[in-house]
């Protein structure tokens, strides 16, 4: 385990470590939104349409798979150095990316980016706690919620600025100036604690057999908005997934320093995080996956300006975030932030459930804004109780945890809404244009397969009765009004979830546990952590 070489660190250390590793997160956010914008001058230019799909899920397989492995040897390994290679890597994979002559090299190259970009999530939340006492992480985590807000405002537009002026191997590109000041800041203010583990530490089989579970299970899911659940193809990879994961959890229970330490769950406080960590992914994804299809679909608004109006929410997101780690630290009983802020997100569910054709613009802004409230409650909360609950040497793999469990459930979300768009969209069309009586000629217009994207082609819609594109936005209401109440309904297990966890007291770690070292139990709180002793 890792061993301290000081006892604190200076003022200008700390805030040279925090802007370094805020600038990490920047770099592994900000490619998460800004290469969404250049996606259709890359298919052009490429040409390779057929496998577009695989450039966004190449990098989520890997990302996600490495997220818990990387918080794991972090904890062993101390975090420095992973924050380094995972930076140093991340942008040597970017510029390969802008090299990139074909569709599938970049494929390639976005999978390995995505390594590296899951080494980044695992380990600049784990700084947080390495850095700040716990109770100033919550302010800690507000500020670091802001890179995530930043990134989503500003990505789609630097990115479509990029393309527009430039050309879109400059989106990869741009990450290796912003990777040279990051690595620069982080080598001058984070210090490298020395650690006594060695490579007979690492659990290579758990790796294995986890890489082997998530990956198949990631890429079934993914696949879904082109195969039925049923097919072949998905139902392989998911017999795959299922087996590998059984084969993971017995490796699991055996080794001495596992990947992912099960008895950890043991405790409620780490448990119920992550379920409603994915649970409230859900949500997230309800929101920000088909919120477009509100804007452009229902409301018939353009792709730019749907955009802007999704911003609202991120801004409520991050003044949620940042007035919960003001509060949370000044209450005894904090997990009922959590239940009001998933009670929050449900009730924004409801109000995006009963958006119509006719709904104003601004209206469905402020149930975005709703949705943001509450989710920027869960997620400094959960963090900060996580890794106040666990020893030290458990940090990463606390925080690890908490970002793999809201990935999966993110990809798990998506692929189950989107079942209920493929399924539902078509029979609500039909009953829709029923109603219109139209004459049967006219009745051949109708876009086939049902899809979103089929029946909102402008140059379709264009050529079709104002009624008729009436009937079509008002069946993509009634598709959206059965997602939103779907994934209301998976909040309110959230919402039981957050009742169970147990608060730990947000106190100081004891004196002589300085950066990076295991800090012993707490006598206050040694009832709460008893289940996963050090």
């Amino acid at each position: 385990m890792t061993q301290s070489l000081t006892q604190g660190l200076t003022r200008r250390k700390t805030i040279l470590a925090t802007a370094g590793t805020m600038l990490a997160l920047l770099l592994a956010a900000l490619d998460q939104t800004i290469v969404g914008t250049a996606i259709p001058r890359i298919v052009a230019d490429l040409n390779g349409l057929d496998r577009l799909a695989w450039v966004t899920t190449a990098y989520l397989v890997t990302s996600t798979t490495m997220t818990p492995i990387a918080g794991k040897l972090g904890d062993l390994f101390g975090r420095k150095p992973f924050l380094l290679v995972g930076m140093i890597g991340f942008v040597i994979a970017s510029a390969f990316c802008g090299l990139a002559q074909d569709m599938t090299q970049l494929i390639v190259f976005r999978g390995i980016q995505g390594l590296f970009g899951g080494v980044l999530f695992a380990t600049v939340f784990t700084v947080i706690g390495d850095l700040f006492p716990p109770e100033q992480r919550g302010r800690a985590q507000g500020l670091f919620g802001a890179v995530f807000g930043l990134s989503s405002i500003v990505g789609p537009t630097a990115g479509g600025f990029i393309t527009d002026h430039w050309s879109w191997r400059w989106v990869f590109e741009v990450n290796i100036p912003v990777g040279i000041i990051a690595v620069a800041v982080v080598l001058a203010g984070l210090p490298y604690v020395r650690s006594k583990a060695s490579w007979r530490d690492i659990d290579f089989v758990g790796a294995f057999t986890l890489a082997a579970g998530v990956v198949p299970l990631l890429i079934a899911l993914t696949i879904t908005r082109d195969h039925a659940w049923t097919s072949p193809e998905v139902m392989e990879l998911l017999a795959l997934a299922v087996v590998m994961l059984v084969a993971f959890v017995f490796v699991e229970s055996r080794v001495k320093q596992p990947i992912v330490p099960l008895h950890l769950f043991k405790n409620a406080t780490f448990s119920v995080s992550m379920v409603v960590g994915f649970l409230t992914a859900f949500g997230m994804f309800g929101s920000i996956l088909f919120t477009p299809l509100v804007f452009q679909g229902v409301l018939g608004i353009s792709a730019t300006n749907s955009g802007a109006l999704i911003t609202p929410m991120m801004f409520g997101l991050l003044g949620a975030s940042t007035a919960t780690g003001f509060v949370m630290r000044r209450i005894k009983y904090y997990r009922f932030l959590g239940t009001f802020g998933v009670a929050v997100m449900i009730f924004g569910m409801w109000l995006l459930s009963q958006i119509t054709p006719s709904t104003p613009e601004w209206h469905v802004v402020a149930d975005l804004i709703v949705v943001g409230l509450g989710l920027g409650t869960t997620f400094p909360l959960y963090l900060t109780a996580v890794q106040v609950a666990l020893p030290r040497q458990f940090m990463g793999v606390a925080s690890s945890q908490i970002q793999f469990w809201r990935n999966l459930g993110g990809t798990v979300g998506s692929a189950i809404l989107g079942a209920v768009l493929a399924n539902r969209l078509p029979d609500y069309l039909a009953t829709r244009v029923t109603r219109l009586h139209l004459p049967p000629a006219l009745l051949n217009s109708l876009p086939k397969g049902g899809s979103a994207n089929s029946i909102l082609d402008p140059t379709l819609l264009a050529k079709l009765p104002p009624v008729f594109v009436h009937a079509i936005r008002a069946a993509l209401a009634d598709t959206l009004h059965d997602i939103y109440l779907f994934a209301g309904l998976v909040l309110v297990a959230a919402l039981v979830s957050t009742v169970f966890m147990k608060e730990v007291p947000l106190t100081s770690a004891p004196r002589g546990a300085g950066f990076g070292e295991a800090a012993p139990v707490d006598e206050d709180v040694r009832e709460e952590r008893e289940p996963v002793p050090a």
